[in-house]
């Protein structure tokens, strides 16, 4: 069932919405094409489940469609088993070819706070939006906002990817809406421009941790074992991690401004910091010294190859690719339970997918990994990644409420994906 409907002014499309909701393994460019939407019936549960869709253009080249399958809601104890679901799926889809808009990341006033995805969206002016990056996320966490993972915003790399064998990050142009699909891999070193001496970096706004036999030594250059070396940009925080160890200001032209045997400063615009626990505190003071340094930071491809972290691109942390030219490449098992889930994803002729499965209620079961993967293909995502799920799931067109999160209130989250109804000019980063 399918309808099409245009709003002529945003608040009255916003309240709509709010009302109808209650490459393969390597880094690969995808190609961009005219491809019709995907409406296959979902391979969720039963075959013979009532299957309903409704669909709304918020913009040109931009609709947004609702799957809701199976009718009856569940019994609570039987979410994770049952055949009769239901299932209620939100996907929005941009066509590259007939918008005018792109696609970018965004997070909220700093890198280490968490923001609702509602409160992303409009504060940044955009039409809709998905949360994206896993994060650190407890509430005890000092910086919960902190990326678990890739977080590249208009270029400038503020968090480096992972290296787990299930990460995987999905990347966009936002000059072009081009998506690149795969597994980053980052290094970073400090260099003395005048010695030479280097020094391997290990992290890009991470806490450093203190090795814990040497946690009672104020002065981490008299530890013996390996700490961390980061590198701090002023988008992390307020100020910088406190704690033992030692600290390096640089200017903007990596000139060395102070010095701390402990950490925890603010930065001023343009500076960065330097910060080292462990044996590596004093092999940081040796190379700084009080010169100027270089700082390396390269991303490549699973190819060797360099990314540019050039202007206009955006990049975000998955779990699990979901799909891989067509083909389902989920690990078997790879989670079992049913939860709600974020699907980042392009079709074989380049359009972008972004799509939420609401879960653990009564009226939407959510979905294992596996499933997830067969909903993702089914929908027509030729290359598809699975983003942070659980109570993070949510989708928003202009500061509304799209899907139905897991959890009494919307949960704040590290950084989101959102779709802007204007040509990219520069933005973050």
């Amino acid at each position: 069932m399918t309808s099409h409907s245009r709003y002529a002014f945003r608040s009255k499309r916003a309240a709509a919405v709010a009302a109808a909701a209650t490459a393969v393994l390597s880094l690969v460019l995808v190609p961009t094409g005219h491809a019709a939407a995907a409406d296959a019936s979902l391979p969720l549960g039963d075959a013979n489940l009532e299957e309903t869709r409704s669909s709304q253009t918020l913009a040109d080249g931009v609709t947004l469609t609702r799957i809701v399958r199976g009718t009856e809601p569940a019994q609570a104890d039987q979410i994770n088993t049952t055949t009769r679901g239901p299932w209620v799926v939100n996907v929005l889809t941009i066509d590259p070819h007939k918008t005018r808009g792109h696609l970018e990341a965004t997070y909220g006033p700093d890198l280490a706070k968490t923001e609702k995805t509602t409160d992303l969206v409009r504060s940044s002016g955009a039409l809709a939006g998905v949360n994206a990056s896993f994060f650190t996320f407890t509430a005890s966490a000092q910086y919960p906002g902190d990326p678990v993972g890739l977080g590249l915003y208009g270029g400038n790399l503020l968090s480096e990817p992972t290296r787990g064998r299930d990460e995987v990050d999905f990347v966009v142009d936002a000059n072009s809406n081009r998506v690149l699909m795969g597994q980053l891999s980052w290094s970073g070193s400090v260099q003395n421009r005048q010695t030479e001496a280097t020094l391997p970096l290990e992290y890009i706004n991470h806490p450093p941790v203190v090795p814990g036999a040497c946690a009672g030594l104020t002065d981490q250059t008299l530890c013996t074992l390996p700490g961390d070396v980061v590198q701090f940009t002023p988008e992390f925080a307020g100020a910088t991690p406190s704690g033992a160890g030692v600290e390096v200001v640089l200017d903007r032209h990596g000139c060395v401004v102070r010095t701390s045997t402990t950490r925890g400063t603010e930065l001023a615009d343009g500076q960065t910091s330097l910060q080292a626990t462990g044996r590596d505190a004093a092999s940081l003071l040796q190379v700084a010294g009080q010169g100027c340094l270089k700082v390396t930071s390269t991303l490549v491809n699973e190819q060797g190859e360099e990314l540019p972290a050039r202007k206009g691109l955006f990049g975000v942390s998955g779990r699990f690719r979901l799909t891989a030219d067509g083909q389902i490449v989920v690990k078997p098992g790879a989670d079992n339970s049913r939860n709600p889930r974020t699907i980042a994803g392009t079709t074989r002729d380049g359009q972008i997918m972004l799509a939420t499965i609401d879960g653990r209620m009564t009226t939407s079961v959510g979905t294992t990994m596996d499933e997830t993967a067969a909903v993702a293909q089914a929908l027509g995502m030729h290359d598809a990644v699975n983003l942070d799920g659980g109570g993070s799931s949510t989708m928003s067109v202009e500061g509304a409420l799209v899907n139905q999160p897991s959890g009494k209130t919307e949960r704040a989250v590290g950084d989101a994906l959102v779709f802007m109804d204007t040509p990219y000019r520069g933005g973050k980063g």
